[in-house]
């Protein structure tokens, strides 16, 4: 007998009666019936189970003691059916023992009733597997839009490592790779972000064949604001244009000269605070290098020492200091001037290397840093920052550092571009 109202309107509300009894049935039938449940019957455990594979019940009541299939082998049979959704089953039976119980539950069933079946109770135990299950469908509609709004995320996920991805090859194209050969000498850089994105920035500029700027700069934090920060420096400081670079003036001739280090940081100081909307601020080294004499002039802006290593096999690891650009108006600049002979090489390296941990969280240091590079101080140009690099991972135990490290090596050679050291 099957009873058609309200089928379906509600979570809980299709129930399967199985029992032998017929009277039985159509007691708890008509109870069911009255209560607003939407009824099947069916007279065996085997019978049950083809109607429940036809159309799937919310509810089950079920007689224990059947001929064929008893309740807990129909119990165990019902919960190896495909069910999208839980289901609720309780078996009626006027065993008390906690062994049969015990059965019952290892079967799967849910709950019991003792027979005869009193109405009170049985209305009761079917609202309390309707709140379970109404529970239970509205956690699987949340864990279906999680699980929905995780694989949005996924996909956004996947688009942004490839924009980062591709930024990150946009960013290192802002630094020219391999050696630089210049009249009276030749630069190289590296830059190695810790992340898709870093806030460090290496470059040059150059005023005619016997003028030479090198900049490094550190912007503050990391991601993806801080290399917008450095793309904007980049073109303050930009070789690519000349009439933009703040650091090169017109020499009243059609050309252009270098203007003074610390006139140059003032400048970018200024540019930051009017015209960058932002909370960054950012260290700077800036190296002009008269590449006829050697004579060269550093500002320093908050930028680690910068680091020369002589010919003859010292080395010099000394600086002013300074205030970071982009933080107060009207800054002190640091300036120092240097002289570089023939072979002699200017190194310029960001707070990445000196602050680079050891397993311990020792950093390595400004002494750290000259027992890492001294014996590399005869190394050729161009391997001079891979083998800084591989020994940083030696002292982190680790490929991976926590900060972008970037910095430029400068070889003077005179007038004359002597050959390079050996």
């Amino acid at each position: 007998m099957v009873q058609q109202h309200n089928r379906g309107m509600m979570i809980g509300k299709n129930v399967l009666v199985v029992d032998d009894s017929a009277a039985q049935r159509r007691v708890l039938a008509g109870m069911l019936g009255r209560w607003g449940y939407c009824v099947r019957e069916a007279a065996s455990g085997d019978q049950a189970l083809a109607l429940c594979r036809a159309e799937m019940p919310d509810l089950v009541l079920s007689d224990w003691m059947m001929p064929g299939l008893p309740g807990p082998a129909f119990c165990k049979a019902f919960r190896q059916l495909d069910q999208q959704s839980y289901r609720y089953f309780i078996l009626l039976t006027s065993k008390s023992d906690s062994r049969d119980i015990a059965e019952g539950l290892d079967a799967g069933a849910d709950d019991f009733l003792s027979k005869p079946v009193n109405s009170h109770e049985l209305r009761a135990r079917l609202s309390a597997g309707q709140r379970l299950m109404t529970m239970q469908r509205t956690l699987e509609e949340k864990n279906t839009v999680i699980a929905e709004t995780l694989a949005k995320l996924q996909g956004l996920y996947g688009e942004l490592d490839r924009d980062l991805r591709a930024a990150k090859r946009l960013q290192q194209s802002l630094v020219p790779q391999g050696v630089r050969q210049f009249d009276g000498g030749a630069l190289t850089l590296m830059l190695r972000s810790s992340g898709h994105l870093g806030g460090d920035l290496v470059g040059y500029y150059s005023a005619g064949p016997a003028q030479l700027g090198i900049f490094a700069l550190d912007v503050s934090g990391h991601g993806i604001s801080s290399a917008l920060m450095t793309a904007r420096l980049a073109g303050y400081l930009s070789m690519a244009a000349p009439n933009q670079n703040v650091a090169l003036c017109p020499d009243g001739q059609g050309g252009f000269r270098l203007r003074g280090v610390q006139e140059t940081i003032g400048m970018l100081n200024d540019l930051v605070l009017r015209e960058m909307d932002t909370d960054h601020y950012f260290t700077l080294m800036l190296a002009h290098i008269d590449l006829e004499t050697g004579r060269v002039q550093i500002g320093q802006a908050g930028h680690p020492h910068p680091i020369v290593l002589r010919r003859g096999g010292t080395l010099e690891q000394d600086g002013a200091g300074g205030f970071p650009v982009g933080l107060l108006p009207q800054i002190s600049v640091a300036e120092q001037a240097m002289q570089l002979g023939p072979g002699d090489r200017l190194v310029i390296l960001s707070d990445g290397v000196t602050e680079c941990a050891a397993p311990c969280g020792a950093l390595l240091g400004e002494a750290g840093l000259a027992r890492l590079i001294a014996p590399l101080a005869q190394a050729p140009l161009d391997q001079l920052f891979p083998q800084l690099q591989t020994a940083l991972e030696g002292f982190a135990a680790s490929d991976e550092f926590p900060d972008d490290v970037s910095g430029a090596l400068f070889e003077y050679r005179g007038p004359d571009q002597a050959a390079p050291r050996p």
